[in-house]
């Protein structure tokens, strides 16, 4: 081995270990940061065979270490297994926001229908009480429509819920759109880049990144390429090969649930992730108002029957206590004038009609109704309260598992970063002393 070796062994060396001191540099830098993996460089003796001169033999020629690679590490099973727990996260957390609003609209408290219902039914007995009190009747009247105002608290509120996951559905919708695009540059840029390279290890983070944003919210088919380019379906179709992407959309229908458009053209509805929980949840939006609907139609039919069969004390038939369309929004209060309360019975008892409300709280009563829908929606609401508890462990040992594989180590990395700067030290000193071998043979000579 000639000094001139020994030059080109230190000279590598010190290439190779900057090389891998610029990786752990990497990894430190990038701990904390989401859809990093590790890097690594891969190293390997660098020796040929070779004559410097025609009239020489060739001769082994020892050129150091050189880079093989540098590496990416990760597991692509437990990617996958990351991706599909968070898509069922997405769909959970979707789920559990809007069935909360949901509840928070119905409000089953002293404000909601039920509280409300529970406090004119109170007023009225205290009415018939004493039927000719004024102040009773005022309470009564006021009792109706604090009655007809949380028929319209709720209503309101289930409508933006409904609002809420449409506008919410898109968004969602945009970003896959988004992530799609991004993904056809990165395709391009695979194709073009070096397997091995620094660059490509970024553009398969890049890649992976952008999976991740796209199976949150949309249940998708992902395969791979022969250059780790990502290929994408759903439903059946492509929506993702090389540098083509489709382009999805969310459109409303006219009951306020939502429709799913692949290219313009209609196609399944989201089974899973954000997405798929703003679809069910819009469906049941729709439901609870549908009941609520119809809970405030029957509310109004049942008291105005119960007051037409009584008197007022002018002994008219009593009229419509309050007025519905087909939805509880359109429920209003119509008498205002205490006068016209028909207390009486037409047997002549001052409060016969009154007591007669009882009529109005049976099995298939308004109430019976809003208890069932209260209890229907809180045990939905709780059953996805449970199932995102237990999607949030799922994703977190996922995530676990992957990042055991392709998550960065501080202790580790300064562990390798300590080796590293050793054998850079190490290589300078090889140069050192060829340098010195150099000098002594040129003395010599």
């Amino acid at each position: 081995m000639s000094s001139s070796d020994l030059f080109v062994i230190g000279s590598s060396g010190l290439r190779s270990m900057r090389a891998q001191m610029g990786a752990i540099a990497d990894n430190i830098a990038n701990a904390n940061t989401q859809n990093y993996n590790r890097r690594t460089v891969l190293l390997q003796e660098s020796s040929v065979a070779a004559s410097s001169e025609p009239l020489y033999v060739p001769r082994a020629s020892f050129g150091g270490s050189e880079i093989v690679s540098v590496d990416r590490a990760n597991d692509i099973y437990l990617d996958a297994a990351a991706r599909l727990t968070g898509m069922a996260l997405g769909n959970s957390n979707s789920r559990v926001r809007w069935l909360s609003d949901m509840e928070t609209a119905l409000g089953d408290d002293t404000l909601g229908v039920g509280g409300t219902l529970n406090t004119m039914y109170g007023a009225i007995d205290k009415l018939a009480a004493s039927p000719s009190d004024t102040a009773l009747r005022t309470n009564m009247l006021y009792a109706v429509e604090q009655v007809v105002n949380a028929f319209h608290k709720s209503s309101d509120g289930l409508n933006s819920a409904l609002q809420g996951t449409f506008t919410t559905a898109q968004s969602d919708a945009t970003i896959v759109n988004d992530s799609l695009s991004a993904l056809t540059h990165i395709n391009e840029d695979l194709l073009r880049s070096q397997p091995g390279t620094a660059n490509f290890a970024q553009l398969l983070d890049n890649r992976d990144a952008e999976l991740t944003k796209i199976t949150k919210r949309l249940n998708v088919n992902i395969s791979f390429g022969p250059n780790n380019d990502a290929v994408l379906s759903y439903n059946g179709s492509n929506i993702l090969q090389g540098n083509s992407a489709g382009a999805f959309d969310v459109l409303q229908n006219a009951n306020g649930t939502l429709a799913f458009h692949l290219n313009g053209a209609s196609t399944a509805t989201p089974a899973d992730g954000a997405l798929g929980g703003a679809f069910s949840s819009a469906t049941v939006a729709r439901q609870r108002l549908d009941s609520l609907d119809s809970l405030a139609v029957q509310f109004a039919t049942d008291m105005n029957a119960w007051h037409a069969q009584g008197l007022t004390d002018a002994n008219v038939a009593g009229g419509p206590l309050v007025s519905v369309g087909t939805t509880a929004a359109s429920l209003a209060v119509v008498i205002t004038n205490i006068t016209d309360i028909a207390a009486k019975s037409s047997d002549g008892r001052l409060n016969g009609n009154l007591l007669n409300i009882t009529t109005t709280r049976g099995n298939s009563s308004v109430e019976k109704g809003w208890t069932a829908l209260i209890a229907n929606h809180a045990s939905m609401l709780n059953t996805a309260q449970t199932e995102q508890s237990a999607a949030e462990l799922r994703d977190e040992n996922a995530r676990s598992a992957r990042e055991q594989v392709s998550g960065v180590d501080l202790d580790r990395e300064a562990a390798d970063l300590l080796r590293t700067q050793q054998a850079y030290q190490a290589s300078a000193k090889i140069i050192q002393a060829a340098k010195e071998i150099s000098d002594t043979i040129l003395r010599l000579s």
